[in-house]
């Protein structure tokens, strides 16, 4: 028994092994985009998508007469066993690719027809039968089909990616109660402020993060708006009437998302904006958790010649040649996939940018960055979350400690000594080595105990008041 079968296209004939339910167009994908070694298996949810885009396409063409009822249940067979994860390990198609997503669609193409071939009794490849091209894309083009089925996938990734930035917010919500009776010092510019509490600074972290779920989740809509049914350029060539709205009708069930048809297809088969928008929005949240890190890797430095506030939960050995020592190394590989991220912008900026004409044929590359920039990321933060925030630590007294050592409480008696009067204190701290106590209090007398207790007290360094007398 040959385990091979003879297929062809265009080009020539080639010989593809029978336990293969993709075809000659994917083969020749393979052999031609070997670019990232990241493929379609790799990306379950687009395998999925493009279950639901066949789908829709075989209902509606059904329904308007240009497939075979037999066909096209046949078909949907088929797209219902792709989108239940059966057949992944056939979705082998690199995802950056040439041809504007033509190798993904025909993969799925393939896939879907040999599915429904032996559904109908039939063996791989007679697609006299069901055909990858004659039937499975009926009244589509790669360039309505694959960037539905993209944006499918990106809501689905977004969603995902949603729900650990809302993890994130949480924990650091938590620790901001935990902490909310932690005096220490602000700083700006790396240098003595005024006094907060750490739960204050924990509790930004927490808004800064829910900032930006928000803007994701107003960015997400831009891609419930899809171009099926334009098929190459937007014309609708080789559609049948009403077939659009039906196949996004369909859709829409199949998925159960609020999907609407662009009013303009020939706009939306070239436009890439909202791919744009979601990913600058993606790049926004990354500087801004990169930030944080940032702040998390100077609030445990040290520990015994840094800042010293919180500690890091320890997670492995710091150095090959220094004992003892511990780095932040969760905070670090945050960071470093955040700049990934946030590289990714430039790419699809550029992609989207070189779009010419009727279709940006640079989706693939666009659809590369940002899922795995989604999910990079999301794996990231899911790691902050569980080997670093919920575990850190306060160090209270070493807190207060260096608020009531620090220069920059000064400021809180601008309103009774005025600034020149405090500038003068700040300098002799700075010179002398005493502290603002001392100088305020004991040796200048220029306010009493019971002012200094008053003004100084932990409910007003969290929450001042005006005190000008």
């Amino acid at each position: 028994m040959k385990d091979t079968r003879r297929e062809h296209d265009f080009l020539g004939e080639l010989d593809i092994p029978n336990d293969k339910y993709y075809g000659v167009q994917t083969y020749r994908a393979i052999e031609n985009f070997n670019i990232t070694g990241i493929t379609l298996v790799n990306e379950k949810d687009l395998i999925k998508s493009l279950g639901w885009v066949k789908k829709a396409a075989a209902l509606a063409n059904k329904d308007c007469g240009v497939l075979k009822p037999e066909i096209a249940d046949a078909i949907c067979f088929a797209c219902d066993e792709v989108i239940a994860g059966k057949y992944d390990d056939q979705f082998v198609s690199d995802l950056i690719q040439g041809g504007a997503g033509t190798s993904v669609n025909m993969n799925a193409n393939e896939v879907i027809a040999n599915i429904a071939l032996e559904h109908l009794g039939h063996k791989k490849g007679e697609y006299q039968f069901v055909h990858p091209n004659n039937h499975v894309n009926c009244s589509q083009s790669t360039n309505d089909a694959y960037p539905t089925a993209f944006r499918l996938a990106l809501y689905l990734k977004l969603e995902s990616f949603c729900q650990t930035m809302q993890k994130v917010n949480k924990a650091f919500a938590a620790k901001a109660l935990e902490f909310d009776q932690v005096l220490k010092m602000g700083r700006t510019q790396l240098q003595d402020a005024v006094p907060m509490t750490l739960g204050q600074e924990f509790h930004a972290f927490a808004t800064t993060v829910n900032e930006d779920y928000d803007r994701l989740k107003e960015a997400q809509k831009l891609i419930l708006e899809v171009n099926m049914g334009a098929t190459a350029i937007g014309t609708k060539v080789n559609a049948p009437e009403g077939y659009p709205e039906l196949c996004v009708d369909y859709l829409a069930k199949e998925t159960n998302l609020p999907l609407t048809l662009s009013p303009d297809l020939i706009e939306a088969t070239s436009d890439t904006g909202a791919y744009v928008q979601i990913m600058s929005t993606l790049k926004r949240a990354a500087v801004k958790i990169s930030k944080i890190c940032n702040d998390l890797r100077l609030l445990s430095s040290g520990p015994r010649t840094g800042i010293n506030e919180i500690n890091l939960p320890a997670r492995q050995p710091g150095s090959s040649i220094m004992p003892g020592k511990v780095n932040p190394v969760i905070p670090e590989v945050v960071n470093q996939t955040c700049f990934y991220v946030i590289g990714q912008d430039l790419t699809v900026t550029m992609a989207a940018e070189a779009g010419q004409l009727q279709l940006n044929v640079m989706e693939p590359v666009i659809g590369f960055a940002l899922f795995t920039s989604l999910e990079y990321l999301k794996n990231a933060l899911e790691t902050l979350v569980d080997k670093c925030i919920i575990g850190i630590t306060a160090n209270k007294e070493h807190c207060a400690n260096l608020v009531m050592g620090s220069i920059g409480i000064v400021t809180q008696l601008n309103p009774i000594l005025g600034y020149e009067v405090c500038a003068s204190v700040a300098g002799e701290a700075l010179l002398s080595g005493k502290n603002i106590h001392e100088i305020v209090v004991v040796q200048r007398k220029l306010i009493t105990q019971e002012k200094w207790d008053e003004i100084y007290s932990l409910e007003n360094l969290i929450h001042p008041k005006l005190i000008n007398s």
